[in-house]
């Protein structure tokens, strides 16, 4: 496999794109994204993992929100991963996610994932990189485990924001009273590792590609929640399903 270079991919909607126009497809999309929602869970042969990493402010909240949220809440769940407790510490790497993972019929949605335990550790040291090229391993084959053995089918996408942007954000936090409750003062901090942040996702990108990541430009917040949608709706259509008949 090529390896990603992430400063060579645009964080902004290819020309082409316009914003209402591409709003409108969108909102078309979330409508029948509703019935094919319905139809998984009825169905209940499959289920979805959707994985959202990006660096901080690069907008996994807002897609959750606005994508996501138009949904059957009787067939989404959340689960947003953050620093893990001294009980999950205790553990492997992975023991706090997968109980997470999702049943069939449903979609379950990770806000940061497994994949925190090779970025943030390897970008702080906490993780050496022999270690990390084990958790890769292991990544790899509990993906495959969920994609063989229970039928889920897994969409992994990278929110792919400027530096620049991200910068503007964060300032934006300390201004925006609807936005200050996110505000933490660590961010800007860990924005100055920007570099090796992207180091350590182009390395993840490389060695954990099965099923492969998808690069969303997310400057323009319109353009972003258009993609996370379309690749969704993609999926839900390709798996042609059926309501069940009347059980006799």
């Amino acid at each position: 496999m090529q390896r990603i270079h992430l400063s060579r991919i645009s964080t902004r909607a290819p020309e082409g794109f316009e914003k209402k126009e591409t709003k409108q497809k969108t909102e078309k999309l979330l409508e029948e994204l509703d019935e094919l929602q319905n139809l998984l869970y009825a169905e209940a042969k499959h289920s979805v993992l959707i994985v959202i990493q990006g660096m901080d402010a690069s907008g996994k909240d807002g897609v959750i929100r606005n994508v996501l949220g138009n949904m059957n809440p009787q067939g989404v769940t959340v689960k947003s991963f953050k620093a893990p407790t001294a009980e999950e510490l205790s553990y492997d790497f992975l023991w706090r996610i997968h109980k997470h993972a999702p049943a069939r019929g449903m979609i379950q949605v990770f806000n940061r994932s497994h994949y925190e335990d090779i970025l943030i550790t390897r970008v702080h040291k906490w993780c050496d990189d022999e270690t990390a090229k084990k958790r890769m391993k292991a990544i790899n084959d509990f993906e495959q485990l969920l994609t063989e053995h229970n039928n889920t089918h897994i969409l992994k996408f990278y929110l792919h924001v400027s530096h620049e942007e991200q910068i503007e954000r964060l300032k934006e936090r300390m201004k925006d009273p609807s936005k200050m409750w996110k505000y933490n003062e660590k961010d800007l901090e860990e924005s100055k590792l920007w570099d090796i942040y992207m180091q350590m996702y182009e390395d993840c990108f490389y060695y954990c590609n099965n099923p492969p990541w998808i690069i969303v430009p997310s400057d323009q917040n319109w353009y972003k929640e258009y993609i996370v949608t379309q690749s969704l709706h993609a999926l839900l259509k390709s798996l042609d399903m059926r309501y069940p008949g009347l059980k006799r």
